[in-house]
């Protein structure tokens, strides 16, 4: 357990993605604000990790109740819908994996955002069948999906819990009633953004009179949301999906001058699912993660698994050798998944194809010495002729990686979408803009597009909760990160700096990020890693 704890500690947040390097695409979390280098910690037995401090305190005030890995993640997010807004909370949707050490079971939840029944197809196609601009696809009703996030959480803490349900809230909606310092974090983003201000409600709270972002340590009390959280704790998730809560996030979605079409039907309709977790092999250890809608299980698994069938293994630790390959690799698995990965319940998944010892050794030979460039997908087993579509890259999101006194542990990616998501406030959250990572063309070259916009449909995400194995079955690494479609290049060059290159978990995580989306090869601007640059 000790090494379990010390490994969780640091790869499951992968908290500092820097710049990449001109002439990359610039497309870090939220922007980036800074870096701060941490020393590896260990605990005996249980650890929090989370974005925020407050967060921390609050999962761990949860464990020394005698809660479980679930009462705690709980916990955690409702104060990071608080101290980090910006990031995810209730007005959004999840991803999260359980390992239950007594039944030795992984089990995975799907709070992810769902498409209003009156989403068309060509929901980000202006009047001339173009794609919308980028502030009119982002910012308003329009991009606000059905949030998955309650229901998810009440569905795996009826499975999980051992707390009362109102008992988790209480460290959110004391820190709302008594107030939050202005993080230099959230300083920053607050000072950067250009729309929040817009709404009255966001305007009030995170801005001054003369509309400057609120000063670092100056209190933020969030009443509204006290109200919310002592309403859904009451009552539960029901008091969200329904009723007067419900009532004003539909009218805010529907108002707004980009206005949504979400109804009150759409949020009574939601179902938060479990489903089957997605594991596969990498050497001696065993991986697990999110299969479809997101990306994320089966691009993490990709992506380990065609570097083990190349010379990947020979490079030198850190190498421009060793970088090469793992972009390369990216380029393959950003090409599979773009043409592919979707919500299995409105296009078939080739999930079994794609990760099949043949179809990667395949995938693994057409690495060369020099960049291909651009990849083109493959052709797995099972695989519909779909085409791609070029995806609105956003980047946000926070991770919480959780054990218990059990053993028993969570890895949770959560999210809002962009920072700040919609700029829609309601009651003391945010909405999301979720819907921006489906695909704004419905098909190309009269073949359809897998993610396209459909009624009840969940966008494909990148999010990658992961756990890793050892040889013997014990839980090695609570994993994830945050980073919008680069998460999975994040998520596994941590993996390859622990598994591989023998780093601990703190040390991975500082690792400067590289890798490549099937574009141009990206390297953490300022690090050393700069110098491999031609």
């Amino acid at each position: 357990m000790r090494i379990l704890a010390t490994l969780a500690l640091a790869a499951c947040c992968l908290l500092a993605p820097g710049h990449p390097a001109a002439p990359l695409r610039a497309a870090e979390p939220e922007g980036a604000t800074g870096r701060e280098d941490r020393p590896a910690l260990v605990a005996p037995k249980t650890m929090v990790v989370a974005a925020n401090p407050h967060a921390v305190d609050a999962g761990l005030e949860m464990l020394r109740a005698g809660g479980s890995a679930v009462d705690a993640a709980v916990a955690v997010q409702m104060v990071l819908g608080l101290v980090e807004p910006q990031s995810s909370g209730i007005g959004g949707g999840a991803f999260l994996l359980h390992w239950s050490q007594d039944a030795k079971r992984v089990r995975s939840y799907d709070g992810r955002e769902t498409a209003p029944a009156a989403a068309r197809a060509t929901r980000f196609l202006g009047a001339d069948g173009t794609p919308l601009s980028p502030r009119d696809a982002i910012v308003g009703g329009r991009p606000v999906g059905v949030p998955g996030l309650l229901r998810m959480l009440e569905l795996a803490h009826r499975e999980h819990g051992r707390l009362p349900w109102a008992r988790l809230f209480e460290p959110a909606i004391r820190l709302a009633e008594g107030g939050f310092a202005v993080s230099p974090r959230l300083h920053r983003l607050l000072d950067r953004e250009r729309d929040l201000g817009a709404d009255a409600m966001a305007r009030q709270l995170f801005y001054t009179a003369d509309d400057h972002a609120r000063p670092v340590g100056e209190r933020i009390v969030n009443a509204e949301y006290a109200a919310t959280l002592r309403a859904i704790a009451a009552g539960g998730a029901d008091v969200f999906y329904r009723g007067a809560i419900a009532e004003d996030l539909v009218r805010a979605v529907r108002r707004h001058p980009n206005a949504g079409d979400l109804t009150l039907e759409d949020l009574a309709a939601y179902s938060a699912l479990e489903r089957e977790p997605m594991c596969g092999a990498y050497r001696d250890r065993r991986i697990c993660g999110m299969g479809p809608p997101s990306s994320g299980g089966i691009g993490v698994l990709q992506l380990l698994g065609i570097l083990e069938r190349s010379p990947f293994a020979q490079a030198l630790p850190q190498s421009a050798q060793a970088l090469h390959w793992f972009a390369e690799a990216g380029r393959l698995v950003y090409a599979d998944r773009l043409r592919y990965v979707a919500d299995p319940a409105f296009v078939p998944q080739p999930v079994a194809g794609l990760l099949e010892p043949d179809y990667l050794a395949a995938r693994a030979r057409l690495l060369g010495e020099r960049s291909m460039g651009r990849a083109q997908a493959g052709e797995p087993r099972g695989a519909a002729a779909m085409s791609d579509a070029a995806e609105y890259a956003l980047a946000g999101t926070s991770h919480i990686s959780i054990v218990d006194e059990r053993g028993d542990a969570v890895a949770m990616t959560t999210t809002i979408e962009d920072g700040f998501g919609s700029r829609i406030m309601v009651r003391g959250f945010l909405l999301n803009n979720q819907l921006t990572d489906f695909a704004f063309v419905p098909e190309v070259g009269g073949r359809p597009v897998a993610n396209r916009v459909e009624a009840g449909k969940r966008p494909r995400s990148s999010m990658s909760p992961t756990f890793v194995f050892d040889s013997d079955g014990s839980l090695q690494i609570v994993a994830g990160s945050p980073g919008g479609t680069a998460i999975i290049n994040y998520v596994a060059k941590a993996l390859v700096a622990m598994l591989d290159w023998e780093m601990d978990a703190q040390t991975a995580v500082a690792l400067p990020n590289f890798g490549s989306r099937n574009g141009p090869t990206e390297i953490e601007r300022g690090s050393a890693y700069s110098a491999l640059i031609p």
